[in-house]
């Protein structure tokens, strides 16, 4: 225990903690309306397509984080604009931005002559080293993008649940789609820090599809989603340290072994019940 309390006095843990809280807390509410919305795979198309654009910044020069933003933002909204006047299936779209995303950023990287230092943090996440300025970044995109989810909330549910009739009643879906695009974009740039490119999409859906087998209501889920996440984050970077582990791999784990602990109780309670 005084181990860990002395753990935790050291100031890059204390800003690791905090930055990998507010990511747990942003990528759980933008991970639950891409489950319940069937497109638990745009997170992972996003990521490889903020590959490309942190590609294409380390090429140029050019701080790669504006660059992963502004790529993988603008090519989704160019992606979902196709998708909505060409009525072609979200998987097929998830396949497009998977496939761009990967060819530019292989394709820059060999041009380069291979991986940088930077680049390979930015696959598998560098939480440990994250900055006061990159935490206090991160701290202010949580408070943004969270005040957006909340502020339209309702909009977003009638959307995932039902778009068809969530025009019908007059809201503006394409617009909103638009919108949560572009958070989705930024959730996942953000995301980075913590568990990297490659395993981004963990981080959004498994804490949501785990919180979704309690069978609970919209509110209840986000608040068991968000507890889960939190959870992970935080002893997956303790348990890390003190076994000198890859945090991002630690953390993507946790993750999955809380959710097979789940779905194993539930199978046995019913198997027990029956």
């Amino acid at each position: 225990m005084t181990d860990l309390f002395e753990l935790l006095s050291f100031a890059y843990i204390q800003r690791s903690m905090i930055t990998g809280i507010s990511v747990a807390i942003i990528s759980s509410l933008i991970g639950l309306f891409l489950v319940l919305k069937k497109q638990s795979l745009f997170g992972d198309a996003i990521s490889h397509m903020a590959f490309g654009g942190i590609a294409i910044g380390t090429f140029l020069n050019i701080y790669p984080i504006w660059t992963a933003i502004i790529f993988s933002a603008s090519s989704a909204l160019a992606i979902n604009k196709i998708r909505y006047y060409t009525k072609l299936n979200a998987d097929s779209m998830v396949a497009v931005l998977l496939s761009l995303g990967l060819g530019i950023g292989v394709t820059l990287i060999s041009i380069s002559d291979g991986f940088s230092v930077d680049l390979f943090s930015f696959l598998f996440g560098s939480i440990l080293l994250v900055s006061l300025d990159d935490m206090l970044l991160i701290l202010g995109i949580t408070v943004t993008v969270s005040i957006i989810i909340f502020s339209l909330y309702q909009k977003f549910i009638y959307i995932a649940f039902d778009e068809d009739q969530a025009k019908i009643s007059g809201i503006s879906v394409q617009k909103l789609d638009y919108l949560f695009t572009v958070l989705v974009a930024i959730t996942v740039i953000v995301s980075m820090k913590l568990v990297g490119i490659l395993m981004i999409s963990s981080l959004i859906v498994i804490p949501n599809i785990t919180a979704l087998t309690f069978n609970q209501g919209f509110r209840t889920t986000m608040i068991i989603s968000i507890l889960l996440s939190i959870f992970s984050v935080f002893f997956g970077i303790i348990l890390s340290y003190f076994f000198n582990l890859a945090p991002s791999g630690v953390i993507v784990l946790l993750s999955v072994g809380i959710f097979l602990s789940v779905i194993s109780v539930k199978y046995f309670h019913k198997k027990i019940i029956s």
